[in-house]
């Protein structure tokens, strides 16, 4: 009797099974769009595509014919002037490593001094690029710093926390 149970148990799985794939086979024809009207369609006369189910075709990229610039959205940084000092001097166009915060960082700034709001944190053996000054507030002398690496990390530094290096 456990053997015909579970004959019969199978035999109706089966059977809901494949009516159930002939329902779901039924409802995707049933919901299938109609075929597109491609261009050949429309030269046998069949109806062309809604304008809501048009494809639109985007030009590829083309590179720059040789001799023209592209069109810059930024303006390029200026170039700097190597610098004729005396090594270790500070100067535009050096070198400089942030030293001595102690892991506190050293706060670079939107101007030259400490009323000026500080803009990001520049941790030690941090390398910048100096792009502007001296200028004396507060009693410090401030340099205006550029990341290499990153032109957005731009701020003025206090000369104190400020080790001249060679170009990296």
């Amino acid at each position: 009797m456990k053997n015909i149970l579970n004959g019969k148990v199978l035999i109706g799985m089966l059977a809901t099974a494949s009516a159930l794939m002939l329902i779901s086979l039924v409802l995707i024809l049933a919901k299938r769009p109609a075929s597109p009207a491609g261009p050949s369609a429309v030269a046998s006369g069949q109806a062309p595509l809604p304008a809501s189910a048009a494809m639109t075709i985007i030009a590829a990229p083309t590179s720059t014919p040789r001799g023209l610039a592209p069109t810059p959205s930024l303006p390029p940084p200026a170039p700097l002037s190597t610098p004729t000092l005396q090594p270790g001097m500070f100067g535009v166009g050096v070198y400089v490593q942030i030293t001595g915060t102690e892991g506190q960082g050293l706060r670079l700034r939107a101007g030259p001094n400490l009323s000026a709001q500080p803009l990001f944190l520049g941790y030690d053996s941090e390398v910048y690029q100096v792009v502007d000054g001296p200028a004396e507030a507060d009693g410090h002398t401030w340099w205006k710093l550029t990341a290499p690496y990153d032109i957005n990390r731009t701020g003025w530094a206090v000369q104190d926390y400020l080790t001249v290096i060679q170009s990296p």
